[in-house]
């Protein structure tokens, strides 16, 4: 049986990940969310991915440290060392999150419970983080083990708040309520009530956008926008020209122009 669900409805795909009793991400799930990555992006129909948990209270606790361990474990055996001049390769699920920040659709991270450590990088990954209210943990408290976040959370979190908020939080090995988390800018909303509801009507408004503008949006906020800001104003200005070019937005333009409609219409 998979452990993460696949429902494509109407132009967006819903991940469910589902691995009793605890909602660890593990190497047993990681090859089944890439299968399911594979069919959501093999369908033109879909615009937006959502991702969420199917346990209750849980997005993804973190990853499973139990293996991890033994991973250290097999590696302190064999007396390997490690330096910045010979990085290590990504993972299985290092790739994943990679697939989704690079990926030309929005992805929605429904959080629906705890996501600490590899559950909350798995979020970061995502364009937009939403969090339903409740006693639940967010955040990345690797360093009370006396390790790091692996997966991208020091730098998809230095680029979300800024390196000293980073930095504060990281060091520190704080987890958050979803409202705190929501004040302090780890996620963009704390949603009362049910937050997968939230992130279909938020998939809903996305979809309704053109698909190519949203792209070139991404690829500029969270690719360029990295980089050196002459090379990233250059992007914008090829891009915005290769939108002005499309029927889409020359229909939308030309209605404005005409007065048959406001340009805050979506």
């Amino acid at each position: 049986m998979t452990k993460v669900g696949l429902e494509i409805e109407e132009g967006v795909a819903l991940l469910r990940f589902d691995n009793p009793p605890d909602g660890l991400m593990d190497d047993t799930v990681e090859p089944d969310f890439a299968a399911a990555l594979d069919a959501a992006e093999a369908d033109a129909s879909v615009r937006v991915v959502v991702l969420t948990g199917a346990q209750e209270g849980v997005f993804i606790r973190h990853y499973d440290v139990a293996l991890l361990a033994r991973r250290a474990a097999e590696m302190r055996r064999r007396g390997m060392q490690f330096g910045l001049d010979r990085p290590v390769p990504e993972a299985p699920f290092h790739a994943i999150l990679r697939r989704i920040e690079s990926s030309p659709r929005p992805y929605i991270a429904a959080i629906n419970g705890t996501a600490m450590g590899g559950g909350f990088e798995l979020a970061l990954a995502c364009d937009f983080r939403l969090a339903q209210d409740g006693d639940f943990s967010l955040g990345l408290p690797e360093v009370n083990l006396g390790i790091l976040p692996g997966a991208g959370g020091t730098q998809r979190l230095a680029r979300t708040i800024g390196p000293a908020a980073a930095l504060w939080y990281i060091a520190r090995g704080e987890t958050l309520s979803p409202r705190d988390a929501a004040a302090a800018g780890l996620v963009h909303e704390c949603v009362d009530g049910d937050v997968v509801a939230a992130a279909l009507d938020l998939a809903a408004r996305l979809k309704r956008r053109s698909g190519l503008a949203l792209s070139h949006i991404k690829a500029l906020v969270r690719q360029h926008a990295q980089g050196p800001l002459d090379a990233g104003l250059a992007a914008e200005r090829t891009l915005f020209c290769d939108l002005m070019v499309s029927d889409e937005a020359a229909t939308a333009m030309e209605a404005v122009a005409a007065g048959t409609r406001d340009i805050r219409q979506g």
